[in-house]
């Protein structure tokens, strides 16, 4: 054999060696990082672990309940907070199953505004040739996330952890390779609204500046019934309804 092979032999033995190095040592640190981060020596595993436990790990919610609750308590006396989650709930998953159905009738109770956002997603699944599906819907927890005051109307933003199995389907029954059915973990956002009705306004009145239509003063506590001063009852001039107005998956 010629010398010059024989330096080429050895030069690749060595390559080869250290290749063989390199790998067990990357291998022995894959082993150890995933055995800290996952209990197991298998990388794989331990990624595959990590997602089963994500798929069934509710999400965390911005929980402002204990400051909004006083609040929204002051300014509507009669406000139930069961009551009130318990409806948001139902029109969450009204809205999701309006989606899937593609039937804007499940959402009775809903605002235009709502009916108006679903249908267009509707409609975006239609021109793309897809249906989305959401099936075995679980909301784990349903927070107030914010109370807020505007010109004209007060809204309450909840914010729910909700599951559920989540495709697309396309033309057939086929479903893409990257939208199987999956159990999902995820929050919404739901906003609603509290609005005076305009055909209870006189011209020129807001929301915000209601007047007792037996002496003239101004109504200062939202959803007050009666007059702070002389007691009349106000509902027919301060008529409000609380209404759903969007929703957002965050």
């Amino acid at each position: 054999m010629a010398l010059g092979e024989t330096m080429i032999i050895g030069l690749l033995a060595v390559i080869l060696a250290s290749g063989v190095i390199l790998y067990v040592k990357i291998r022995r640190k894959l082993r150890m990082i995933s055995r800290l981060a996952f209990g197991t020596d298998s990388f794989i595993e331990g990624i595959r672990s990590q997602e089963d436990r994500l798929a069934t790990t509710p999400k965390s919610v911005s929980g402002m309940t204990s400051l909004c609750l006083p609040q929204i308590q002051r300014d509507f006396p009669e406000f139930s907070l069961d009551e009130f989650v318990q409806r948001a709930e139902n029109q969450l998953k009204a809205s999701l199953t309006a989606i899937e159905t593609q039937d804007l009738g499940r959402l009775s109770q809903a605002s235009q505004d709502l009916k108006d956002q679903i249908s267009l997603r509707i409609e975006d699944g239609q021109r793309r040739g897809m249906r989305e599906h959401f099936q075995k819907i679980k909301v784990h927890r349903t927070e107030i996330a914010r109370y807020q005051k505007r010109e004209g109307c007060c809204v309450i933003t909840l914010q729910s952890a909700v599951e559920h199995e989540h495709w697309e389907e396309g033309p057939g029954g086929q479903q893409p390779a990257k939208s199987g059915s999956r159990m999902v973990q995820t929050r919404y956002n739901m906003e609603f609204m509290y609005v005076q009705d305009p055909e209870k306004l006189l011209p020129g009145q807001t929301a915000a500046a209601v007047i007792c239509p037996q002496c003239g003063a101004p109504v200062n506590r939202l959803g007050s019934k009666f007059c702070e001063y002389c007691g009349c009852g106000i509902e027919p001039i301060n008529l409000r309804v609380w209404s759903l107005n969007r929703i957002q998956e965050s």
